[in-house]
């Protein structure tokens, strides 16, 4: 198994499919913890469509994808809040992908597109019921802290230092 990461357009087929599969999920996870349904189909395409991603195309972002053995396996992307901050998002692998390494080198790799950008720490927000992140998230060094956005789906806040590369 070999695993590559590389930006890509965030308005390509690639990134529209893998945009599509993540807020698929992550809705209808939501949906099935506090309403007992799937996200309502109409819903869902405004908001795939209300959320292109141009916020994470150069010169202030990147979004990133991981292929597993050259096939599209996960996503991620990292936008510039300010001059040395940024915010990591869209860390997503398909469900069969899980579980081989493919989520940790997706964040390291949007930790370097960070850097590269000139950010000096790291933010992200995630829900509670997300235990997977948090558990990433905490296991790759990022530590809760306070809210640094109001979103009305984040309960837990993470920053990491980035510390020059080695």
């Amino acid at each position: 198994m070999t695993w590559t990461v590389d930006p890509e357009p965030h308005d390509s087929p690639v990134a529209a499919a893998l945009w599509r599969a993540y807020y698929t999920e992550v809705s209808d996870r939501w949906y099935q913890l506090h309403e007992g349904h799937t996200t309502d189909p109409d819903e869902l395409e405004r908001e795939i469509a209300a959320q292109s991603g141009a916020d994470l195309a150069p010169p202030r972002g990147a979004l990133l994808v991981a292929r597993c053995d050259g096939a599209p396996a996960g996503t991620s992307g990292v936008r510039l809040l300010d001059g040395t901050t940024a915010e990591l998002t869209r860390v997503f692998l398909y469900g069969g992908m899980r579980g081989r390494g493919g989520a940790a080198l997706l964040v390291r790799a949007a930790e370097d597109a960070a850097r590269t950008l000139g950010a000096e720490r790291m933010v992200l927000d995630t829900r509670g019921d997300l235990v997977e992140a948090r558990r990433l998230y905490a296991r790759l060094g990022y530590t809760e802290t306070e809210a640094h956005n109001d979103s009305p789906y984040a309960e837990h806040w993470f920053v990491k230092q980035l510390h020059p590369a080695a």
